[in-house]
């Protein structure tokens, strides 16, 4: 991918990053539209905080004014859904370890394989970008 054009439309530009499978890029329109979320995931760096999220976890929900859906997702622990949603994976983190997930093992549950499986693939190399390069183009 290469930067926009003086010709190029800046948006679809941007809209050329929702064609690499399994990925999110986090762009400013996500950062937009999931601070909230995000600034809950950082709350979690103090110890009193990760207690309040541990005793009651829809209450302290609550402090946040994030969507439904975005409390939802984070509550299933829908990681993907969270990206989706504005997540951002590093933050987002801040949750994995107060579940006591190392980041390894979360990631992991965001893919179609177990965290052994999941382990060895990267550990073989990660995934082939054959085929992982392009949604629209197949490649």
């Amino acid at each position: 991918m290469t930067a926009p054009t003086e010709k190029q439309n800046i948006h679809d530009y941007l809209a050329e990053f929702d064609d690499i499978p399994g990925t999110r890029v986090f762009t400013a329109a996500r950062a937009r539209k999931g601070y909230w979320l995000n600034q809950f995931a950082m709350s979690l760096m103090t110890p009193e905080n990760r207690e309040a999220w541990k005793a009651d976890e829809r209450k302290y929900l609550e402090n946040w004014p994030m969507s439904d859906e975005q409390r939802e997702a984070i509550l299933a622990r829908d990681y993907n859904r969270c990206l989706d949603l504005g997540g951002n994976v590093y933050f987002l983190a801040k949750v994995f370890s107060t579940d006591g997930l190392s980041f390894a093992e979360a990631v992991s549950s965001m893919t179609d394989m177990t965290f052994p499986e999941y382990r060895e693939m990267m550990n073989k190399g990660g995934r082939s970008p054959q085929g992982n390069r392009s949604i629209k183009g197949g490649y």
